[in-house]
């Protein structure tokens, strides 16, 4: 008998698929107002995402056959309303980070397509039909979604990769100079710089979401999280350092295709082609990955009451394709109204929301994976509450970085849900 589960390539993939995208691509040209410190801020979100990842790991290992990541891991140890606040802000995070996505990847196709740097509406339309070709996608077998998980990931590894290691010879030391452009203090500058990086690490949680239709998901889910967190490090680290020592930084700041940019610089501009298409796919895989993520989250917590009913549909290959829709729905009108503002600062607009709107669910999973320790084993091991406490305050200290207008539009979208919360529960009840 065939099964439709995942095994430990197709959920690394899932996990650097999710992480490589659109972040990667169009990072250098925000960082570009900070300078060079931002290889600190690098270094910070990285540090921050290996202690995520090793959160998401040990709860993987803990509750192998739940549905839903950080949303059923706050569930078994928080309960009910923290629980749903974590799905609701994750699945915010989760369009969000869509209609992001989607920004990027015409930015990158702007390089085949110039008419879309000029047609405003144009580049909407076109962002919307790549939101909706992977909507379609994603009603399909998981086993097919994988599959295009895994081609895209490595077809988008291998460029960047070339601009990290072959890009370091290129480097001109200068451009590393003044070392913070932000005419603000180092410390505002680090925080800055690892908020606006840690967007490009979200994801390293997703193969705990579908842990369920993950073969040996104990096993699996750890391996596959942790070894794709370090690939995704690695690679970023090289790559950020390669373009930033490439392309001028007045030029970069304005880019709306770095990687393709540098490539240019040392290689012609024939590779700027090249590149733009490891790019487009980076962000196709990526969106086809984000797509089935922001279904998967709401139809957990429609099982247990805690959506309306509606997001917990599927369809007759088990695809929630409802929840789906609703979804891509919300990140196409997203995507729609920030096409007011230029590129890369609708981007980092996206961006920041993003990643404040997901840290409620990463402190909340770091909170529970303390409480199951303790109901599994009696006691919790100093390494786990150093784990836990020191993930929790590099959350705290991100969400400080986020800034106010930020944190207000994020505050806004969480008070948002607890009228439906209370509709839901007084239904239920």
């Amino acid at each position: 008998m065939r099964t439709n589960k995942i095994g430990f390539w197709s959920s690394t993939s899932l996990v650097v698929g999710n992480m490589i995208g659109s972040g990667v691509f169009l990072l250098p040209a925000s960082l570009a107002a900070y300078g060079a410190i931002s290889i600190i801020g690098w270094i910070c979100a990285s540090i921050g995402a290996i202690l995520l990842a090793l959160i998401f790991g040990y709860l993987g290992k803990l509750a192998p056959d739940t549905t839903g990541g950080p949303y059923a891991y706050t569930r078994l140890g928080l309960g009910r309303f923290p629980a749903y606040l974590v799905a609701w802000g994750y699945w915010i995070s989760i369009w969000c980070t869509n209609a992001a996505i989607a920004v990027a990847l015409v930015g990158y196709l702007e390089v085949f397509f110039p008419i879309l740097g000029h047609n405003q509406l144009l580049s909407v339309f076109t962002g919307l039909g790549f939101i909706w070709l992977f909507t379609w996608v994603n009603s399909k077998p998981i086993k097919t979604v994988a599959f295009v998980q895994l081609i895209t990931t490595i077809l988008k590894v291998v460029p960047i990769m070339l601009i990290g290691f072959i890009g370091i010879a290129y480097i001109k030391m200068d451009h590393f100079t003044p070392f913070n452009l932000s005419g603000t203090s180092s410390l505002s500058a680090i925080t800055a710089t690892t908020t606006l990086t840690l967007f490009a690490f979200l994801g390293m949680e997703t193969a705990t979401i579908p842990s369920s239709s993950i073969k040996n998901a104990a096993s699996t889910i750890k391996k596959a999280t942790v070894f794709g967190t370090f690939i995704t490090i690695i690679v970023y680290i090289l790559s950020s350092i390669a373009i930033m020592g490439i392309v001028p930084p007045d030029v970069l700041v304005t880019s709306n295709a770095p990687f393709a940019d540098a490539a240019a610089l040392f290689w012609g501009e024939s590779a700027k082609y090249i590149v733009a298409a490891g790019a487009v796919i980076a962000t196709l895989g990526a969106l086809n990955g984000w797509i089935l993520i922001q279904g998967q989250i709401p139809m957990a917590a429609a099982q247990d009451q805690l959506f309306p009913k509606i997001f917990g549909k599927t369809n007759h290959h088990t695809s929630p394709i409802t929840g789906i829709i609703i979804s891509s729905i919300l990140a196409s009108l997203l995507m729609g109204l920030n096409y007011t503002k230029s590129l890369v600062d609708a981007f980092t607009f996206m961006m920041k929301l993003s990643t404040l709107s997901v840290l409620t669910p990463y402190v909340l999973s770091a909170i529970s994976l303390l409480i199951l320790i303790y109901r599994k084993e009696k006691k919790i091991p100093l390494s786990k509450t150093i784990l836990s406490g020191v993930s929790m305050l590099f959350c705290i200290w991100v969400i400080i970085g986020c800034g106010a207008e930020t944190v207000l539009w994020g505050f806004a979208l969480l008070v948002l849900g607890i009228p439906f919360y209370l509709y839901l529960t007084k239904k239920s009840s």
